[in-house]
């Protein structure tokens, strides 16, 4: 009988103009950070990702590759593609029970309470992120809100949408 596969499943965004087995490599390293994959859980066969994503075989392929090279999958002859490791130092703190999950969950509920969309709370956060990790402003991790950073400032008042001021 064949491994139970780990609770994973590709989404491919057409639209995206990510490559689709980027895709897939970018969704395992998500997985992997946030500690859904685990050293050990099975990846989902080609059969099964091209089953649920109507993608081409080779496709799923390319991307188990990939993640082979980076040393963060391995293929078992016969039984699968399995993780060999995870990345990020993290995991907990990112898990669907985490308190930093729950706090920036809540964060996100009140940023689109306060009448921002998708685009605008992902820019908001690259912005803070940049700021925060960036090795030039160190200094700014003392801000929460990451307003001293002009990209900051500026992201959270406007809209991608012609950038007018809401």
């Amino acid at each position: 009988m064949a491994a139970e596969s780990a609770a994973v499943e590709f989404r491919i965004d057409r639209r995206s103009g990510v490559a689709t087995y980027l895709q897939i490599v970018q969704q395992t390293k998500q997985a992997l950070r946030l500690g859904v994959l685990e050293p050990g859980d099975r990846l989902p066969t080609a059969r099964e990702v091209v089953e649920a994503t109507a993608i081409n075989p080779n496709t799923v392929l390319k991307a188990y590759r990939e993640l082979e090279r980076e040393g963060l999958v391995e293929a078992r002859r016969g039984l699968g593609t399995f993780v060999r490791r995870t990345l990020g130092g993290a995991a907990d703190a990112a898990a669907a029970g985490g308190p930093l999950r729950g706090e920036l969950a809540d964060w996100a509920r009140r940023a689109r309470a306060a009448g921002l969309e998708k685009d605008d709370v992902g820019a908001l956060f690259t912005a803070v992120l940049e700021s925060t990790f960036s090795t030039s402003s160190a200094d700014d991790t003392n801000d929460p809100n990451g307003t001293d950073d002009a990209n900051g400032a500026e992201t959270a008042g406007r809209s991608h949408k012609g950038g007018q001021e809401r």
